[in-house]
């Protein structure tokens, strides 16, 4: 069969809210967002900080509002007395006029934030960045790497430090046109029209790819290339541009909804595995539960696969 024939026909071409990753902040909210303008420049910590400070409601970290407030998110002074350190110090941060806190005062800001692990190290990555030169280097899979993913029997791919596919099984390439070798997942989500019928909940693979880039960028925000991406996908995609906004970090663990022209919808489990040797690539696999639809449905791709590679012969 041919795996590249996949019908567009029924694209949407407005967005609209799923509930889970990637649900939009609602109009006339008042919640801060991070902006896209700020992208590029060298104060990235305090952008991520205005960001997350505008997320977070006074009720939600037992503050009372109060009347005439301006905006749904903390207001400096109120992050800083959670935090325990002065609005000075806190507004120097956010201005990138100190760009040296100390790990004790980034954890009592993630704490006071409600940060989770990944938006944590994330924070503190900004605040202490590895320095490394400005280069796109062609990203490789070893030749071990490769062979391994071949023998998985769920889909597996690598992808690189810009999200770009690396290396892909046979069922994995089978599975989504996104998985074809040298596709990147977040240009193919969000520019593709075909990914919104790979993805019912497309608001939501569309939010894991934004946020699996976020964190694939903190060992250097400044990377030309890792700009260029941001600048073309904000360019190209309005969604895009507000998920980047909201500064959500790193891939959760959960479930891929996905629908295949020949095997139906199936719901797969993601697991991301990091690859040491190779700083910044990762396996992504996907698998279902033993005796699931879900499974049955890779079974059924597993066995065209094979019908078609007997077939040519």
């Amino acid at each position: 069969m041919d795996r590249r024939t996949w019908d567009c026909s029924a694209v949407v071409d407005r967005v609209e809210p799923q509930p889970g990753l990637g649900k939009p902040v609602e109009a006339g909210s008042g919640r801060a967002t991070f902006r896209l303008g700020h992208v590029g420049k060298a104060n990235h910590l305090g952008d991520y900080l205005r960001a997350r400070r505008g997320r977070v409601t006074p009720a939600e970290v037992g503050l009372v509002p109060g009347p005439r407030r301006r905006l749904a998110g903390l207001r400096r002074d109120e992050l800083a007395l959670l935090a325990g350190i002065s609005s000075e110090y806190l507004q120097r941060l956010e201005q990138g006029r100190d760009r040296h806190p100390s790990s004790e005062v980034l954890d009592s800001i993630a704490r006071a934030l409600r940060m989770d692990a990944k938006a944590t190290a994330y924070l503190h990555q900004l605040a202490h960045p590895t320095s490394r030169p400005h280069h796109a280097p062609h990203e490789q899979v070893s030749a071990a790497i490769a062979e391994l993913i071949n023998q998985f029997p769920m889909p597996a791919v690598v992808v690189g430090r810009y999200q770009d596919v690396l290396a892909a099984n046979p069922i994995a390439r089978a599975l989504s046109p996104e998985f074809e070798v040298g596709q990147n997942l977040s240009r193919w989500r969000f520019l593709d029209p075909a990914a919104k019928q790979v993805y019912p909940d497309w608001d939501e693979a569309a939010a894991l790819a934004v946020r699996g880039l976020r964190e694939l960028s903190a060992e250097d925000p400044n990377d030309p290339r890792l700009l260029a991406l941001i600048s073309e996908l904000s360019s190209g995609s309005e969604r895009f541009k507000q998920l980047w906004e909201q500064a959500d970090v790193g891939y959760p663990k959960g479930i891929n909804h996905m629908r295949h022209p020949e095997v139906g919808e199936l719901y797969l489990t993601r697991t991301q595995l990091h690859l040491a040797q190779s700083p910044g690539q990762h396996i992504i696999t996907l698998h279902a539960p033993a005796n699931s639809t879900s499974t049955r449905a890779l079974d059924q791709l597993r066995a065209s696969l094979l019908h078609d590679s007997v077939s040519d012969r």
